[in-house]
């Protein structure tokens, strides 16, 4: 019925825009009436919706079945009205360009009347034009209100159910009542099937099926009893052979089929029961909930033999011994069985309409034993924690993390039956079920992990790798994020509620008058992508094909490829924007607010960034270049955007911020070229022919291959130890700098050897004004006092 109407708004919309064209040419629409009747309509048919849910609400006593079918019928027409809020956006951004290049109006000057007249049509039709929008918004916020009080009156009615104190399970007079309710059912299933069985009808269509029977019975008792027990042998015998990626793999593919047959197998059983014709509407109802029983205990029970292997030969996910493991795979079946029994009794009460005495005291025992198999498995949880802990050292994360997950649920586990015991069933219920389906699915996804882990390994070839590999990590957080519903789900939340937050996500957000949605997003990402990725490969080609073929020096052609880059990602993330559909006109005030915040904050970083786009066009250093800047000398290796990576002589990278090259002294001693001058003071000792050594030196210079000719011999000077001269020579290479230094002083020292020249060295004379004080007069020993004879010593 929905669909229908979405229709109509969608051509109302296409009919209203012909009518605004044709009322501009003059020309009246044939089948106008037609079309107001079906806008008529449609808004009346939305306003009985509205105040129906209007007057629901402020009664407040419909059921909450009814409120979920009223609240579906509002998010449908909350859809539409949001797919209605965009009409006419074409003729609308058609029409506003029109009235741009009309110009403002002007001030204290009567505009011409072919224009003044142009100018008031075009906004007749502006207004025309976004009335259905604007119609469509009211709607939408109005729906939007309607839905949120339903929700929070089903919110509130779900809190009180919780909350509500029912009778007690442990209360000796309901006792009689769930006896008196399971034989009333298992009676009532009884009867049914004599009933079918006496009648004549009846038993001819059993003899009739019986072969049918026969054989769906055999096949069913044989999956059973058996396809269960040849599944695990045939994986323990995959894996036993060789500890291999690929035997796990196709082990736990194997696996499922321990699901699977017996499962066909139920399926077959009940089949079998069917083609007797002796069930009955009670009978079916049973048979329906024991397909939902067979489910749970059979997904358990598989999940216990991963997480507790019985193979030896398989490395556990928890650290438990072989008794632990079995321990751990009997309560996990028994929990399934036991979640199972409680959807049976669940549908049999709901059908034969229990009393909640009845229901409540039934219950209680499934609910004791499931909390009882969830203590016992949080202290298998614990001791996994214990079996890992190492003396001396802190547990892991994860160990920490599954440390924690063991009191939780141990904790719940008391909790869950101790609630129940005094009568809060429904919040007892939702604990200890949703506590037990959220270990289960805890499980499956740790499984899930370990298989994403043997696949990668499987394809890439290097299981050691694999361990610690990236991108099974990040498939397994996506997948932990696509669960988060489910344990949503689990505890509770309504698919109303998750659906809500969906719609709310799909939707977007409103900034400046722009709807900005996650598929604007994905469009602009996925363009962006693509052009960034072509930048990169235009760039490639410059940099590898285009520019080695040139004269350009290698600091120009860095320069033509990070401007490309930059020109590249600048048009991608232009072409992105438009073609998302976001109007950067309606977000240019936000982002003028938000310009002078960031323009302050990000002050230095701009100022580099700016500095970098000069570096690259004037180009006063490059890459390769030996400069000197704030007392580090090396070779620039990188200029990027922000800064510029310098290389010392001591293999240390320096990253100097690109505005200090701007506003700095920098020395750049290769720019242009790589001929530059060396400096090599020599002395020698006073009474030596000068002109004799300057002579020596000038051969000296002359004679190195790095030196260009006519090098320089300077007598600079007199000394306090020795007469002062310097070579200056011009090289080739400046980058040899200090080799053709170290090279020249070797020959001064051998020539100067050779010449009996002699280079002085520093001597000073120490004078002493009293030299007497270093030998001090000896100091002559005191006396030693005589010794007196004591009292009484023989003489």
């Amino acid at each position: 019925m929905m669909r229908p109407i979405l229709s109509s708004l969608l051509i109302v919309t296409a009919i209203v825009f012909s009518a605004m064209q044709m009322h501009a040419q003059d020309v009246v629409p044939k089948q106008s009436g037609s079309y107001t009747k079906s806008i008529t309509n449609t808004l009346s048919a939305w306003e009985r919706t509205a105040r129906r849910a209007e007057e629901a609400i402020e009664a407040g006593r419909a059921s909450t079945s009814a409120f979920e079918e009223l609240r579906s019928q509002l998010v449908t027409w909350r859809e539409n009205f949001l797919v209605a809020q965009s009409t006419n956006a074409g003729s609308i951004k058609t029409l506003q360009s029109q009235i741009v290049a009309l110009g403002p109006k002007p001030d204290g000057v009567e505009e011409a009347a072919e224009i003044a007249a142009q100018r008031i049509d075009l906004e007749m039709r502006m207004a025309q034009l976004r009335a259905p929008a604007k119609t469509a918004e009211v709607a939408h916020s109005r729906a939007d209100g309607l839905i949120r009080s339903i929700d929070e009156i089903i919110r509130a009615r779900q809190t009180d159910a919780l909350l509500e104190r029912g009778p007690l399970p442990l209360n000796p007079l309901n006792w009689a009542k769930a006896q008196t309710a399971i034989k009333l059912s298992s009676n009532s299933v009884i009867k049914e099937v004599r009933t079918a069985w006496r009648s004549p009808t009846q038993q001819v269509i059993l003899k009739k099926n019986l072969p049918v029977v026969v054989v769906l019975l055999l096949i069913s008792v044989v999956l059973l009893l058996r396809g269960r027990h040849w599944m695990e042998r045939l994986t323990q015998a995959v894996q036993v052979r060789e500890h291999s990626t690929g035997r796990w793999v196709l082990a736990f593919v194997l696996s499922i089929a321990q699901v699977v047959l017996p499962l066909f197998g139920v399926l077959l059983l009940i089949e079998a029961i069917y083609a007797t014709e002796l069930v009955g509407v009670r009978g079916d109802n049973a048979l329906s909930a024991m397909v939902g029983m067979a489910v749970a205990f059979l997904l358990a029970r598989w999940l216990g033999g991963r997480i507790f292997p019985k193979s030896q030969y398989v490395i556990p996910p928890l650290n438990l011994e072989p008794a632990m493991r079995r321990k751990g795979r009997f309560f996990s079946g028994a929990i399934g069985l036991l979640l199972g029994a409680g959807v049976l009794v669940t549908e049999v009460s709901r059908f034969d309409s229990w009393s909640i005495e009845a229901f409540v005291t039934t219950m209680f025992p499934v609910l004791l034993l499931v909390g009882y198999g969830l203590l016992r498995l949080s202290r298998l949880i614990r001791r996994h924690v214990q079996n890992e802990r190492v003396d001396g050292e802190e547990r892991s994360y994860r160990n920490r993390i599954i440390y924690y997950l063991s009191r939780i649920v141990l904790v719940l586990a008391i909790a869950g039956p101790s609630l129940a015991a005094i009568g809060y069933f429904e919040a007892a219920k939702s604990i200890v079920f949703s506590t037990a389906m959220s270990l289960g699915l805890l499980a499956f996804l740790l499984i899930l992990h370990r298989m994403i882990s043997e696949i990668y390994a499987l394809v890439t070839g290097n299981a050691e790798a694999a361990k610690e590999a990236l991108i099974p990590v990040l498939i397994s957080f996506a997948m932990v994020l696509v669960s988060t519903p489910v344990f949503a789900l689990i505890w509770g939340v309504r698919v109303a509620d998750l659906t809500e937050l969906w719609t709310r996500f799909k939707e977007g957000f409103l900034v400046g008058g722009s709807r900005i949605s996650p598929s604007d997003f994905l469009t602009f990402a996925v363009v962006f992508a693509i052009g960034f990725m072509i930048t990169r490969l235009i760039q490639g080609t410059l940099r590898t094909t285009v520019l080695p073929k040139t004269k350009m020096d290698v600091g120009g052609r860095n320069a033509i490829v990070s401007g490309v880059g930059y020109i590249g990602i600048f048009l991608a993330a232009l072409v992105a924007i438009s073609s998302a559909g976001i109007d950067l006109s309606s977000l240019a005030i936000v982002a003028g607010a938000l310009s002078v915040g960031i323009g302050f904050g990000l002050q230095n970083i701009v100022s580099n960034f700016v500095a970098g786009i000069i570096l690259l066009i004037e180009r006063p250093i490059s890459e390769g270049d030996w400069i000197e800047v704030g007392g580090q000398m090396g070779y620039v290796r990188d200029i990027s955007v922000r800064s510029t990576r310098i290389e010392t002589f001591d293999r240390t990278d320096v990253i100097v911020p690109n505005s200090d090259l701007i506003s700095g002294m920098v020395t750049n001693w290769t720019r242009g070229n790589s001929v530059g001058r060396v400096i090599v003071p020599v002395g020698v000792a006073y009474g030596t022919d000068t002109k004799h050594v300057e002579g020596l030196l000038r051969k000296i210079a002359e004679a190195h291959p790095m030196v260009l000719a006519n090098p320089a011999v300077i007598f600079q000077g007199f000394g306090a130890d020795s007469l002062d001269f310097e070579i200056r020579a011009i090289l080739r290479d400046v980058n040899w700098m200090l080799s053709v230094k170290s090279d020249i002083n070797h020959e001064i020292a051998r020539v100067f050897s050779e010449e009996g020249i002699e280079i002085p060295f520093a001597q000073r004379d120490v004078w002493l004004r009293n030299p007497e004080a270093l030998h001090p007069e000896p100091v002559k020993p005191a006396k030693a006092p005589a010794k007196t004879p004591r009292k009484g010593a023989a003489k």
